[in-house]
């Protein structure tokens, strides 16, 4: 009998990487999942996320850094990957604005260490986590992968399309199956608190103002979890050579609208602090997703009000 599919997912304590995790155990696969554990938030909360895996016979959990490429590159020649799923990295537009060479080195050259073991020990597919924020700051849309992406306008943008170009040289000099996904504003349970829908709503419900910078109107295109690891699963299960796909809902809502609706599903009211527009922070996001639909038949289904119902109640009861 052959063995299950072993996957490995890196960034595997966080809000995506985790609830990819319990997804491929619940569909019998064994999963490897790293994480560094960079205290860019509690590590309390990521091993809340990782709570039932961790229980699980197919799972084993691996402390490391993506940096370390004598370490990473003895995990791929000791278990043998059928595929990886590439989610670590430094988070965070603002954040990158302080630490440029951080964000680079983590980002940029932890990612080649990754692809470089991958290629070596002849992984048949690698799933890169890229971001909305390639796209630059743009007044149109929706945004399509054949669009221009060469002025990022954040350290964080920049080294998620260094990624993307580092994927592109492993893929044509090694022949390493890669997949980019260019992912839209995740939220959901065990979001990040750092993230607009979760720190809205934990500080509405503590009675504390909450931070809006410039006018409110800012677009993004909020995806929710659950559809963004199924467009992951499903670009695991598909060997497309190189691509890039937009996984993302493919619809854009202001931050004044989600805030109308969390006061709404929270039944409490805001009171927003408006700020000055921050550096690195894009008006708009919002996806076409008709390639993705094409080649994996990604098809996100939850809508922004059923997403926000479901996580308000994870947020009542965390686990």
């Amino acid at each position: 009998m052959s063995r299950p599919a072993r996957i490995l997912v890196t960034g595997a304590a966080g809000f995506i990487g985790s609830t990819l995790v319990d997804r491929l155990l619940a569909e019998g696969r064994e999963v490897v999942g790293l994480d560094s554990f960079d205290p860019f938030y509690p590590e309390a909360q990521k091993q809340r996320n990782l709570g039932s895996a961790l229980g699980t016979a197919g799972f084993r959990l691996v402390r490391e850094d993506i940096r370390s490429a004598d370490a990473i590159d003895s995990l791929f020649r000791d278990s043998r990957f059928d595929s990886v799923v590439h989610l670590a990295a430094l988070a965070g537009v603002r954040p990158s604005l302080e630490r440029p060479s951080v964000y680079a080195d983590v980002n940029v050259y932890g990612t080649s260490v990754v692809f470089e073991a991958a290629s070596r020990h002849d992984c048949p597919r690698v799933v890169f986590a890229s971001s909305s924020s390639v796209y630059g700051e743009r007044e149109d849309g929706p945004f399509r992968e054949t669009d221009p992406v060469e002025r990022p306008i954040s350290p964080y943008a920049a080294t998620k399309r260094a990624g993307e170009l580092v994927a592109h040289t492993f893929h044509h000099a090694h022949g390493l199956s890669i997949t980019c996904a260019r992912i839209f504003t995740a939220y959901g349970p065990r979001q990040r608190p750092d993230l607009a829908i979760r720190k809205f709503a934990e500080r509405m419900l503590a009675g504390a103002p909450i931070p809006v910078f410039g006018d409110g109107h800012s677009l993004r295109d909020f995806t929710y979890i659950d559809d963004l690891v199924d467009g992951l699963v499903k670009a695991i299960d598909r060997d497309l050579g190189f691509a890039i796909l937009n996984f993302g809902a493919g619809r854009k809502v202001s931050v004044l609208e989600v805030i109308e609706m969390l006061e709404k599903t929270l039944q409490v009211s805001a009171r927003i602090e408006w700020l000055p527009a921050q550096t690195g922070d894009v008006r708009r996001t919002w996806s076409d997703t008709s390639a993705a639909r094409e080649a994996l038949g990604f098809e996100p289904r939850i809508s922004l009000e059923e997403g926000i119902r479901r996580f308000a109640d994870w947020l009542g009861d965390p686990r």
